[in-house]
Formats: C-alpha cells, sequence, structure tokens
C-alpha cells in the first residue's frame, strides 16, 4: 500500500518543507528531510502527480504542467542540510508552470474534512479513492465523527441567522464569542443585523468619529504627511515580468512557505454575486493594508492589527458591498475618521498602492495576505479575523486565474473618489479654514507694515522732544481724568480681533449661532497677532471708532491718557484710575 494512504492503525505522514522553481527544461523539486536514509527515498512521477515518501515523510504534489520520467532525471542529497533536490523533465521543454509559489494549491486535498461550517469542493482528491477495495474504503470512513441530537429551529430562528464572513458563508461564530466581540468588531450582534442595518450603523459611527480639528490640523500642518507620501512599499519596487506571465517575481520566506504548507487545501463554492463580494472585500482588506504599510514605512507596531481592521468595513462591520465606488467611499471616510493620520492624500497614495499590488499578480496579493494574516495570528483576539477572512482568502487568491487580477487593477486605476463624495462636508471645512488662514497672513502682513510706520513716527517724536528738556516729559505724567468715552465695558463680552485689525466686541453666543470664520479661527488669529512684538503694538492702538472717541473728549475734558507704546517688546497700557487721581492731588 502507498504510504499516502494510511489507516488509523499507521503511523500518520509528515508533511516535509519543499520548494519548486523551473528553467525550459527541468522541473526543480527540493524536500528538506533531515535524519533520513537514501535508502529509504521513494519517487513516483506520473503526468501531473508527483510523490516523494522517506519515511517520516511524505509529499503529494499536483503539478500545473506535465513531466516525464524517462532516464533524465537527476537528483542530489545534501547530509549536512538534509536537503533532497531532484530534476524532472517536462513533457514539453520550454513550457512555463504556472503557480509553482502556490503551495497550498499544489497539495493535494487531505482525507479529513473541516469542520468548519463551508460548501467545499472535494472532488479534486476523490479520484485517489478510485479503484480502492472495499476494505480500504471502510478504513477511510471516520467511525468517531462527532454526533449532536438535532434540534429543528423556529422559522423566526431560520429567519434571523445572517451571514458574514468570505463569501458570506458563516453565522453564529460570534455568539459564543461575546467577551472578544468589541475587541474585534464593530458592529454589535452581528448575527441578529441584516447587511443594510450594519451599513446604516457604520455610517452613523463614522459620522460622529468624523473630528474637524484633526483633519484641519493634519491638513495645514502636513509635514509628516508629505514624508509618507515619498514612501515606496516593497511591492511597488517589483514590476511585471514578461519570463513570469506577467507577474512580478515573488519570493517567499521560509516563514510564509510553512504557513501555506499548514492550510487545508480546498475549493469553494460561489455563485456570481458572491463572488463578486469576494473580490470587493478583498480590494477593501488590502486598501487598509497598504494605508498601514505606508503609515508605518513598513515598520509595523501593536497598534497594527488596529489600524487594519479598523480601516477595511470588511473586517470591522463585516461589510458587504455591491461596487467598488462603494469599497472606496468607505475607505476613505473611516481614513479621515479613525487612524492617526488623517489626510485624503493618504487615501489615493493607498488606492494607487494597492492597484500596483493587484497588477503585480497573485503572488504579490498572495505575500501581502499571509502578512496580514501573520499580523492577525500573533494578536489576541484578532485572530478570530483569520477563521472568517484571511485564511480562505490565502487559499482562495491561489486557485485563481492569474488574468483577473490585471483587470481588476486596471479598474481600480480608472476609479474616481473625490472628497465630496465622502459624504463628511470637508470640502466647505477646508474652504473656512483657507478663508481664515488668508486673513491671518493678510493681518500679519498689515501689522509688519504698521509697526514700521509706527516707529518712524517715534523717532521723530523722540527728535522734536529733545529739544524741550523734562517739561514734555513733565506733562505726559500730569494727573488726568477718565474718560467716559474710553471706560472698560462692564458686560460680559468676547473681543475678537479681525484680519483688518479692528477690534469687535461681540456677546458670547452658542456654538451654531457664529458664523463658521468666527468658530475656525477669530479667537486664535487674535492670539496669534498679538503674540509677536510687533503685532503688539497694534493690539493696544485702538480703532478708528475709539480713536475718534478720544479726541472729542481730549478738548472738553481731561480723559485717561493713552501712552504711546515704546519698541520695546511688550509694551505696557496705562490707564489712570481715580486712586491714583486723588493720591496725585494729596501730594500736590
Amino acid at each position: 500500500m502507498w504510504p499516502g494512504r494510511t489507516s488509523q492503525n499507521t503511523v500518520r505522514m509528515i508533511t516535509p518543507m519543499f520548494d519548486l522553481s523551473q528553467d525550459p527544461v527541468y522541473l526543480i523539486l527540493s524536500i528538506r528531510v533531515p535524519y533520513t536514509r537514501t535508502s529509504e527515498f521513494d519517487l513516483y512521477i506520473d503526468g501531473t502527480d508527483v510523490k516523494f515518501f522517506a519515511k517520516p515523510y511524505f509529499l503529494r504534489l499536483t503539478l500545473p504542467g506535465r513531466v516525464v520520467e524517462d532516464g533524465r532525471e537527476n537528483a542530489t542529497f545534501d547530509i549536512d542540510k538534509g536537503l533532497f533536490t531532484v530534476q524532472i523533465p517536462k513533457e514539453t521543454a520550454g513550457e512555463h508552470f504556472e503557480g509553482l509559489q502556490m503551495l497550498t494549491s499544489l497539495l493535494a486535498p487531505k482525507g479529513s474534512r473541516s469542520a468548519k461550517p463551508l460548501f467545499e469542493d472535494m472532488s479534486a482528491g476523490g479520484s485517489e479513492s478510485v479503484g480502492n477495495n472495499e476494505g480500504e474504503d471502510e478504513e477511510d470512513f471516520d467511525w468517531q465523527v462527532e454526533q449532536e441530537v438535532y434540534v429543528e429551529s423556529s422559522e423566526e430562528e431560520l429567519r434571523g441567522l445572517h451571514k458574514y464572513g468570505f463569501g458570506n458563508q458563516r453565522s453564529g461564530v460570534f455568539a459564543r464569542l461575546q467577551e472578544e466581540l468589541s475587541d474585534v468588531i464593530d458592529v454589535k450582534n452581528p448575527d441578529g443585523l441584516t447587511v443594510a442595518k450594519r451599513r446604516q450603523e457604520r455610517l452613523i459611527a463614522e459620522a460622529s468619529a468624523f473630528s474637524p480639528d484633526h483633519y484641519l490640523a493634519d491638513l495645514f500642518e502636513d509635514d509628516e504627511i508629505k514624508r509618507l507620501l515619498k514612501f515606496q512599499p516593497w511591492w511597488t519596487k517589483h514590476s511585471p515580468s514578461p519570463e513570469h506571465e506577467g507577474e512580478a517575481a515573488i519570493l517567499f520566506s521560509d516563514e510564509e512557505k510553512e504557513q501555506l504548507r499548514k492550510f487545508t487545501n480546498r475549493s469553494y463554492l460561489l455563485d456570481k454575486t458572491s463572488r463578486y463580494q469576494v473580490w470587493l472585500s478583498l480590494v477593501d482588506i488590502l486598501l487598509a493594508y497598504s494605508y498601514e504599510v505606508r503609515s508605518t514605512e513598513g515598520d509595523y507596531n501593536v497598534e497594527a492589527p488596529w489600524t487594519i481592521r479598523k480601516l477595511s468595513g470588511t473586517l470591522c462591520w463585516l461589510e458587504t458591498y455591491s461596487s467598488l465606488q462603494e469599497v472606496l467611499v468607505s475607505f476613505g471616510r473611516r481614513v479621515l475618521c479613525y487612524p492617526l493620520y488623517r489626510h485624503f492624500a493618504m487615501v489615493s497614495a493607498a488606492i494607487r498602492d494597492t492597484a500596483l499590488m493587484l497588477q503585480s499578480g497573485k503572488a504579490c496579493v498572495l505575500k501581502c495576505l499571509l502578512d496580514i494574516h501573520k499580523v492577525f495570528r500573533q494578536n489576541d483576539p484578532a485572530y478570530i479575523l483569520n477563521d472568517l477572512y484571511t485564511t480562505d482568502y490565502c487559499i482562495w487568491i491561489q486557485r485563481i486565474k492569474s488574468q483577473k487580477l490585471p483587470a481588476l487593477a486596471a479598474t481600480l486605476q480608472k476609479a474616481s473618489l473625490e472628497k465630496k463624495d465622502l459624504d463628511l462636508e470637508i470640502e466647505e471645512l477646508e474652504e473656512a479654514a483657507t478663508m481664515v488662514v488668508g486673513d491671518e497672513e493678510d493681518g500679519a502682513s498689515e501689522s509688519a507694515s504698521g509697526s514700521d510706520s509706527s516707529s518712524c513716527e517715534e523717532d521723530k517724536s523722540e527728535t522734536t522732544k529733545g529739544g524741550g528738556g523734562e517739561s514734555s516729559q513733565d506733562s505726559l505724567l500730569q494727573p488726568q481724568h477718565t474718560s467716559p468715552a474710553l471706560a472698560i465695558p462692564q458686560e460680559h463680552a468676547v473681543t475678537l480681533l479681525s484680519a483688518d485689525g479692528r477690534i469687535d466686541v461681540l456677546p458670547r453666543a452658542s456654538r451654531g449661532a457664529r458664523p463658521l470664520i468666527q468658530e475656525l479661527g477669530e479667537l486664535r488669529i487674535a492670539q496669534d497677532v498679538c503674540s509677536s512684538p510687533e503685532a503688539e503694538t497694534k493690539c493696544l492702538r485702538p480703532s478708528g471708532a475709539a480713536a475718534k472717541a478720544s479726541a472729542a473728549t481730549e478738548g472738553s475734558s481731561s480723559g485717561s491718557l493713552l501712552l504711546e507704546p515704546s519698541r520695546r517688546r511688550k509694551p505696557l497700557l496705562v490707564i489712570e484710575t481715580q486712586d491714583d487721581l486723588h493720591t496725585a492731588d494729596l501730594i500736590s
């Protein structure tokens, strides 16, 4: 009996580490089988089937092309490394075998079926049992199958059972994971919510999470954003190669190859609608991954699992999309609501990166999915998302036709996403903020010109006063009566400095009652303008109405005297009070 067909009394075989490569004439198979004897090696070659046995290792591969055993085979064994390498001639010299890096799809399906609630096509392995005698067929049956008492579900329970996960083929997963629910997804009670209801709650949550202050801060203070936009992800450096059927030459690490061997090979029965939704959800997950790679410049941190799942509506809200535009809008909204860098340019960069990823072929996409799988696998309880989505995507992507990915990449490149599509009113917000910044710059320039003219007037005044001795200085120090026109107002008010230097006194009002321009920056402009040494002079100089009132009262009554501020930093505004006048009268 061939070692591949084991009975229940036979020791379970170990799948060894292996790798495949090719040249125009040979298929090169490398198998790592340490601590074995070459006398026990057994190799079987027949068309697309290759089997290798060296106790306790057993490997069975289904190749994408045909090979022959005609005496040209050549095998070597490195005892120190435990590496067995065999060159197998191709049936058609010069033929290129596609998908040799898709290790999971090359492994023949295992005899045991997954207990997961998935529809699987196991016919690929059914031919192995053809021709067996009845005794072997009975041994293959698992008599220890788990049994449960059948409980008939009510019609109401059947209607309330909503599906999610890869291809919308899962349900009831979170019914037994209530403690981990909030740490994995944002949707509450996913088994009891329809797709439309989940989407409605997602949009409400995003609108509530959007912060105009955070968005404007990243918009105008964008030095860090500009640096991140210059970063080039690793897959952008791999261009499609004609030698690899239009795909980029991608190399997998030993850890990634080991993970591919651990996956259970299966095929999925998806209808046209489910297949379309699977493609759209794949784009959504890859967009989130692209943002994470760019925002950290490829150096992951502890926030990586949170960022990837948070930016993906598929992972965070179990969302099901019906168009590519819906995917882009959802991703754009979530980028501007949740992560550290909330800039629309980061959205556009992630879309370009994902298009390049898809254009590089399924090996590149698989490597990215394996990266996501590792990030979730090392985080508790984000590993649940691997069971729902990532693992199935890693297996499914290996079985698809390579021509579909470049077509999807071209569609993504042609897609258009504008700020108005996100329905967050960011265009109006940017317009108002830009007006405020423009007024602030105009005010700063006017302050600088006013400071220069004030300095010239002070120089002339000092020159004139120099000939008068101490009389002019004594006159400035004489006690004056406070003018009622310049009395400090007692009512509760807020002083705002407008862009043209005028001081406006407005009563306090609610946030909604003030114009948008005042909401965004007039108080801030007032602080910024008065903070510089040149602008302090202007802040203390009365505006047109106040100056006229002061001039009118100086002729009729002795009002308070506003001292001309000097050019020194932080000038003082001196106003004499009634107590000061009384003290001066006593002294005189």
